[in-house]
């Protein structure tokens, strides 16, 4: 069997423990900043690119934010 011992971490789960703590942490979440910051980049980026919208942009930019902060 390939059973992940409790202390190995998934990438998923600590997508979903970043984005809790950042719903309930609000603007004082120390995680907050860094995904508006990709979310205004992608939707600025969506909507300068000819074939992306502005919303795919910044859900792009939020998954990318998200993901690189979770990956540290």
């Amino acid at each position: 069997m390939t059973d992940k011992s409790p202390q190995e971490s998934n990438v998923f789960d600590d997508v979903k423990d970043e984005v809790i703590g950042i719903a309930k942490g609000g603007v004082k979440h120390p995680g907050t900043r860094p995904v508006l910051t990709g979310a205004a980049v992608g939707a600025v980026a969506g909507a300068v690119l000819p074939v992306v919208t502005w919303p795919v942009g910044l859900l792009a930019g939020v998954g990318i934010a998200i993901y690189s902060r979770v990956k540290k």
